[in-house]
């Protein structure tokens, strides 16, 4: 299954987490919110109010700000 990860160039932490993907052979789809349009408003009803990045999207749920093991958990349950 391929995640999808709402991110922004900037982000310290959707950059580790990019990382720890990748070390994890860990397939996903980046979307930067800040260059294409339209996602925002998802990541903030996904986190109470907030722009909050990363937000990653494992089938039908939002995690946002996950570690790499709430990811690997969504993943297994899903």
């Amino acid at each position: 299954m391929t995640i999808t990860m709402y991110s922004t160039p900037w982000c310290g932490y959707c950059r580790r987490l990019k990382r720890q993907f990748d070390e994890a052979g860990i397939s996903y789809r980046e979307i930067d919110v800040d260059a294409t349009p339209g996602f925002d408003q998802r990541i903030i009803e996904a986190s109470g109010g907030y722009r909050t990045v990363p937000t990653v999207e494992v089938g039908r749920r939002m995690l946002v700000n996950p570690t790499l093991k709430e990811v690997e958990e969504a993943l297994q349950a899903a």
